[in-house]
């Protein structure tokens, strides 16, 4: 059969033709995305995601990929689903490897089988990756069992937005009162009054309790109990708006005051991470696990140098010097595969002594495994230079370093009669741009936190904010940090004891074991 938003006439099958994917992406906690799907958006040409994807998710994308949202409130306007499928057919017409991003689970009301229809009639090739449905996740983070041994060996999906047409039979409530099990009403927000009242007059107990999930998995998760008879009311009095599942049946009386979700230290608290964009991401982990809502807003972009031949030059002499020292995972990454790139491997680092500033930059050589000699107890450049001075008594460093930074370690090495070379194995530079939702959660005063983890990034971040950042909490990595916002004009409300980012992170959720 041919769908009704592409024609026979409409297929060429000569045509270069890429692939449509079809995935879904859970119900808004990123963690929950399969395997598969990420996969897919790492390998995607173009992605058309809606809206209640949650902005994380598409951080796996590549670089070269394009993603327009297709309606809600990330989007200036709703594109119709017929606009959308065709979005999708164009793309992959194009030869293009398609995502249709879709929240929550593709065969659970998500129109799958509309666009399934029009991708069989244009001839393109397509291919299904489930995602966790809401229902069953919001059961999960809110501790809520749909089934039970002793209130319930059944559940329903019902849909609380019925199309209305001739072809579909409409639902049946007389049954659906008589079920004998839980019923979860998915987009019956807006409908309650219709659906409640319905299953009211079909013999269903007003009295039956309900509990509205509003957006599990999420870090606004709330959870309200009511019964069927309030429920409409209860909705309309507490201002809910989508998206929520509704849960209805003897097994909410199971249900706990508070979750595992909840009880997360960070549950609630939203916290705008502004590393560059690969080290954000492993940060942004970390916080989620400890339940808070992550923005990503990179203040910095770490490049290579302009020119390599100085690091090409120190690398065919690294015989030469008694120590390397690295002030920073970049440092380590971007030396470590020069030397690989000039057609060395870690042999050629084998005659020096090793040093790393602090724990990240030790676990970065470790990655090529390779072991810091030295470590500071301390973890910045003062302690770094003194700590180099008591086990060398002088000799020759190379230092690997940023195109901007402190002098400091430099400085001391040489006053103490050390010989010293620095090396720039990367560029800091400054991100000129915000991203537009970020910039409205800091003016409407809807992040918590920001976090600032080096000088040069407490720079950027008041170029790119200005008088803003005082509508958010800063919280510095470190006492030289602290020093660069206060230059600034903006003092942090928390300074981190330990002056790693696990540090930082126990400074804001106040669990000083978790630094």
């Amino acid at each position: 059969m041919t769908s009704e938003f592409v024609s026979e006439n409409d297929v060429n099958p000569t045509s270069r033709c890429g692939k449509v994917f079809l995935v879904g992406a859970g119900p808004g906690d990123p963690g929950l995305i399969t395997l598969r799907a990420v996969e897919l958006l790492r390998s995607a040409d173009f992605v058309v995601y809606d809206y209640l994807v949650d902005p994380a998710i598409l951080c796996h994308l590549s670089p070269k990929a394009k993603a327009i949202c297709v309606g809600g409130h990330a989007s200036g306007r709703v594109l119709s689903q017929e606009e959308i499928v065709w979005t999708v057919i164009d793309s992959a017409r194009k030869g293009q490897q398609v995502v249709r991003l879709k929240g929550g689970d593709p065969s659970v009301f998500g129109h799958l089988a509309e666009e399934m229809d029009a991708l069989r009639a244009a001839g393109i090739p397509f291919e299904i990756v489930p995602g966790v449905t809401a229902a069953l996740a919001a059961a999960a983070y809110t501790e809520l069992p749909l089934t039970h041994s002793e209130a319930s060996s059944a559940v329903a999906f019902v849909t609380g937005h019925q199309k209305q047409s001739k072809e579909v039979r409409p639902l049946d409530y007389g049954r659906l009162a008589g079920f004998p099990g839980t019923l979860v009403f998915y987009m019956g927000v807006t409908t309650a009054h219709h659906w409640s009242s319905r299953l009211i007059e079909a013999g269903k107990s007003p009295d039956c309790p309900v509990a509205i999930l509003y957006r599990s998995t999420w870090p606004e998760q709330q959870t309200i109990r009511c019964t069927l008879g309030t429920v409409a009311e209860t909705l309309e009095r507490l201002k809910v708006r989508p998206p929520a599942v509704i849960v209805i049946g003897e097994v909410v009386g199971f249900l706990p005051e508070d979750s595992w979700f909840t009880r997360r230290r960070l549950f609630g608290t939203t916290v705008l991470v502004a590393r560059p964009r690969d080290e954000a991401l492993e940060t942004a982990a970390k916080l989620r696990q400890l339940g808070a809502r992550v923005l990503i807003q990179p203040a910095i972009e770490i490049l290579p140098p302009k020119d390599w031949s100085a690091v090409d030059a120190a690398i065919e002499r690294i015989g030469e010097f008694d120590w390397v020292v690295f002030s920073s995972v970049h440092g380590v990454r971007f030396f470590v595969n020069r030397v690989w790139e000039r057609c060395k491997d870690l042999r050629a680092l084998a005659g020096p002594s090793i040093a790393a500033i602090g724990p990240g930059t030790a676990a970065a050589l470790e990655r090529y495994f390779l072991r810091a000699d030295l470590l500071p107890k301390e973890f910045r450049a003062e302690a770094l230079a003194q700590s180099l001075m008591v086990r060398s008594g002088g000799g020759k460093f190379l230092l690997i370093r940023a195109s901007r930074g402190r002098d400091v370690l430099p400085q001391m090495l040489t006053q103490a009669g050390a010989e010293v070379e620095q090396v720039v194995a990367y560029q800091s530079v400054d991100v000129g741009e915000v991203d537009q939702a970020v910039a409205e959660a800091i003016a409407a005063e809807k992040v918590d936190w920001v976090l600032v983890t080096s000088s040069s990034i407490a720079r950027s971040l008041v170029r790119l904010f200005g008088e803003k950042l005082r509508r958010t909490r800063l919280a510095s990595i470190s006492p030289i940090t602290t020093q660069t916002l206060k230059e600034c004009g903006f003092t942090p409300q928390v300074e981190a004891t330990q002056y790693t980012l696990d540090g930082l992170i126990a400074a804001i959720s106040g669990d000083p074991s978790a630094g």
